[in-house]
C-alpha cells in the first residue's frame, strides 16, 4: 500500500471514530488542525523516515491541494492550541481547581476511556473470539460516547 493510502487510511478511521468526533468537537483544534497534526505524525511513522511539508500537504483526505505555507500555519495554529490547553490544566492544577467537584465527571470519562483502551488490549492479548471481542469493545463505545455526549451537552458552569 502506498504512504498515501496508509496515511489516509489512518487519517479516515481516527477523525471518523464516534468517540474522536465528540472529543474533537469539545476541544479547541479545528477538524483541519486535527487532521494536520495527525498527518504530521503519521506520515513519518508510516514512511519511517523525515518528510518535507509539501509531501506532507498532499497527504490531506481534501481533493483540493493546499500549498506547504498553508500546512505549515495549519501546523502551527494546531500545535499552539495544544500548548495552550496544555497549559491551561496545568494552570488549573496549580491553582487547585481540580480538587473541586466540578472536574469530576471530566474525570470519570477519563477513567471509561483509559478502561476502554484496557479491556481492548486485554481482549486482544487473552485470544477472546473476534466476535466476543466485537461485542466487548462495542458495548464500551456505546457507553463511553453516551458519557461524552451528555458531557458536551451539559451547561457549562463557571469555576
Amino acid at each position: 500500500m502506498r504512504l498515501r493510502d496508509s496515511v489516509q487510511s489512518m487519517l479516515a478511521s481516527s477523525i471518523n471514530d464516534p468517540i474522536a468526533t465528540i472529543m474533537a468537537a469539545n476541544s479547541h483544534l479545528t477538524k483541519t488542525q486535527l487532521e494536520t497534526l495527525l498527518i504530521d505524525i503519521l506520515s513519518e511513522n508510516i514512511s519511517g523516515k523525515s518528510l518535507k511539508y509539501d509531501e506532507k500537504a498532499r497527504l490531506r483526505l481534501t481533493k483540493a491541494t493546499i500549498s506547504r505555507g498553508a500546512f505549515n500555519r495549519t501546523l502551527k495554529q494546531a500545535k499552539e492550541n495544544v500548548t495552550k490547553s496544555i497549559y491551561t490544566v496545568i494552570l488549573l492544577g496549580y491553582l487547585g481547581l481540580f480538587e473541586t467537584t466540578t472536574l469530576d465527571p471530566y474525570l470519570e470519562i477519563a477513567n471509561q476511556l483509559h478502561a476502554y483502551l484496557d479491556a481492548y488490549k486485554n481482549a486482544v492479548s487473552e485470544g477472546t473470539s473476534m466476535t466476543e471481542r466485537i461485542k466487548i469493545i462495542s458495548l464500551l463505545r456505546q457507553q463511553l460516547e453516551t458519557s461524552l455526549e451528555e458531557l458536551s451537552s451539559r451547561p457549562k458552569r463557571r469555576m
